[in-house]
């Protein structure tokens, strides 16, 4: 085996020592905390000189095993001084000497998410009103895109021989609601109309200021709208229009149980007859259409009573206070069959 020459010696010496100092660490604390090499060996490798060979880059990874890194010095590249990591106050020192260090980071980017639509409480005016129904929700779309819509001015009709509609209304228990879109009054069962061979109980009436329904383009006070279902769940509306004139018996008892708070609803003590409230002549209008509140749902069977009905200037103004305007715009006829009562 050929001698090694003093410099080889030195280097072989370095390495062995520091691969000594590898072995006496154990494990467990070379992987909690970064450990420094010993003075002598970091001595002895800072005086390695000559170019680097395959031993220096072992020294190298010896090194980062022990938590260490490389320093660069400026005088002699090819010197390998071995330092260790710095802790986290000396860390921080270093970045509070770098003005680069010190630029603050940016804050996390928030991003801004658009209420939908339909998160608006439905109404008549407003980011609420008629045009913004078919967006709010997805069961709203026919308020905007359907084909039969209500209400209508309603002309034109075809002078026919319509059977009449046979009311079968009793005096009933009630109990009257404002339900923030209108007053409505909902009806004991056993009031009920038969009409085009079906027969429909009414569920409730409401009422609207002014009139949503049009006879030749004249539109009245108020309406009230009758709202009958069947067993299969179609349903139909008997409109009776409201004209200023002597005072109302059904609608003075309505305004008589008012509830003082929105969504209260309150039970009359005394029974309602709806008879009171239908005018003499029984001649009507009807067509096809839809509801006139979301969901604007199509398939209603609608009866305009020809007559108006009248109501005192007092009850109109006491309804007022509470909803000024509750009326849907009318809607396009789109050529609708109309039929009328000769």
């Amino acid at each position: 085996m050929p001698a090694l020459s003093s410099l080889s010696r030195r280097r072989v010496v370095a390495l062995l020592a520091l691969s000594a100092a590898c072995a006496a660490v154990p494990a467990a604390e070379r992987s909690a905390a970064p450990v420094s090499p010993p003075a002598a060996l970091v001595g002895a490798a800072a005086e390695l000189p000559g170019p680097r060979d395959p031993m220096d880059l072992l020294r190298e990874r010896l090194a980062r095993k022990l938590g260490a890194a490389r320093a660069p010095d400026a005088a002699n590249p090819n010197v390998l001084r071995v330092t260790s990591k710095a802790s986290a106050p000396a860390a921080a020192a270093e970045r509070d000497a770098d003005p680069a260090a010190q630029v603050p980071r940016a804050p996390p980017r928030r991003v801004a998410v658009a209420e939908p639509a339909h998160a608006a409480r439905w109404d008549y005016a407003g980011n609420g009103g008629p045009q913004s129904w078919g967006r709010m929700k997805p069961e709203f779309s026919k308020c905007s895109t359907g084909t039969r819509q209500s209400p209508i001015d309603i002309r034109d009709g075809i002078r026919v021989e319509l059977e009449p509609v046979q009311f079968d209304y009793k005096p009933s228990a009630f109990r009257v609601i404002d339900n923030g879109h209108t007053v409505q009054v909902n009806v004991a069962a056993g009031n009920s109309i038969e009409v085009m061979g079906r027969h429909y109980e009414l569920v409730q009436f409401h009422f609207h200021r002014p009139s949503e329904e049009h006879i030749d383009g004249k539109r009245f006070d108020m309406v009230v709208h009758l709202v009958h279902k069947d067993l299969e769940g179609r349903l139909a509306v008997v409109a009776v229009l409201l004209e200023r004139g002597s005072a109302q018996a059904v609608v003075q008892s309505v305004w008589n149980n008012l509830p003082l708070e929105k969504g209260d609803e309150v039970a009359a003590r005394n029974p309602l007859n709806l008879n009171e409230l239908l005018p003499a002549e029984r001649r009507y209008f009807t067509y096809m259409g839809s509801q006139t509140t979301p969901p604007c749902s199509e398939g209603v069977l609608w009866m305009v009573m020809k007559q108006p009905v009248p109501i005192s200037a007092e009850q109109i103004g006491i309804f007022a206070r509470l909803y000024p305007m509750n009326a849907r715009p009318l809607q396009s006829a789109a050529g609708r069959l109309i039929k009328e009562s000769n």
